[in-house]
């Protein structure tokens, strides 16, 4: 058996509570250190979920030699500069999204992790739930004709307002929070690049509510509506020549079963349901195999570059208002 994966986390966020089950299940990976720039959080922290190290700085800990990978889970302004630190410290490491705040930041982080070697992931979970290989199957397969449009919606209400998804200074705001997993999506089904983007979003110091639309080159249009000031709702729908499918659950699949719907004309709808599977657990399982060299990931840093590139875009069109 090869040497376990040993990971150190940056930072307590409440994220955690996912991802640490899923690393302890991962028979080759083993939680090393945390690191809070809160000593009593972090070594709370660390005696709630049996870490042996608790560090008071993310730097000592990037730097200890203790461990191989980590997982950045810190707010999002934060990502590029600690995730370029810990791969120039030689380490891999797995960024919550959005993997940084701007393209710019992305492609340093791409540059420093070619650089020293090292893999770097987003940590999109929702794709690895095996719900999406048998939703790209279906797409493929022509069950709902050919793809001409996308609808996605992600919001809710969020009711704190000194969480670090109501500051700006953070990165925080509902295109970066939650938007990004509708631009995600929409970019995984077309199979391609936007072309064109608008957008329009409302709240302030930031984007508390966007609604956008991308134009893809292959005729697909993908709208999508992103809120932290609405009511809770999670939605995604593909709209073919001949049928639709409609994902009741498409951003936080969990571990439970994976239900969608098709709809065809003239036809009762088809209800599929897939066995369900700890996403966490999976994305784990993918960026470990590709720290050790035993494959690739299944989404790369190419990948993440991309989805920022939109996300930029989409800001960029609705500062202009349109």
């Amino acid at each position: 058996m090869p040497a376990p994966l040993r990971w150190g986390i940056l930072g307590t966020a409440s994220i955690c509570e996912r991802m640490i089950p899923a690393i302890l299940r991962h028979r080759t990976s083993t939680l090393a250190a945390v690191a809070s720039r809160d000593p009593v959080r972090g070594r709370d922290f660390a005696s709630k979920y049996g870490i042996a190290m608790s560090f008071d700085s993310y730097h000592d800990m990037i730097s200890s030699g203790l461990v191989d990978a980590i997982y950045n889970p810190l707010p999002n302004a934060l990502h590029g500069e600690w995730t370029v630190r810990s791969l120039q410290a030689g380490l891999h490491v797995l960024c919550e999204k959005p993997l940084t705040v701007d393209a710019q930041q992305a492609r340093q982080i791409a540059s420093a992790a070619s650089a020293a070697g090292c893999v770097v992931c987003e940590a999109f979970m929702y794709r690895h739930h095996p719900v999406y290989d048998a939703i790209l199957d279906q797409v493929y397969s022509g069950v709902i004709g050919n793809v001409i449009s996308l609808d996605s919606h992600f919001s809710f209400l969020l009711d704190d307002p000194e969480s670090v998804v109501a500051s700006h200074t953070l990165g925080g705001g509902a295109l970066l929070d939650v938007g990004c997993y509708c631009v995600s999506f929409s970019r995984l089904i077309a199979g391609c690049e936007p072309v064109r983007v608008g957008a329009f979003a409302t709240g302030s110091p930031v984007d508390e509510s966007i609604a956008g639309i991308l134009q893809f080159p292959n005729g697909i249009a993908a709208r999508f509506h992103a809120s932290i000031k609405g009511a809770e709702r999670h939605m995604a729908e593909i709209h073919g020549t001949t049928g639709t499918l409609l994902l009741e659950s498409p951003w936080h699949p969990g571990d439970r079963e994976a239900v969608y719907r098709v709809q065809r004309h003239g036809r009762e709808d088809e209800i599929v349901r897939i066995p369900g599977e700890d996403p966490y657990y999976l994305q784990v399982k993918d960026f470990a195999a590709a720290c050790t060299g035993r494959l690739k990931p299944s989404w790369g840093i190419e990948d993440a570059i991309a989805n920022m590139r939109v996300l930029d875009a989409l800001r960029q069109a609705a500062e202009r208002g349109h």
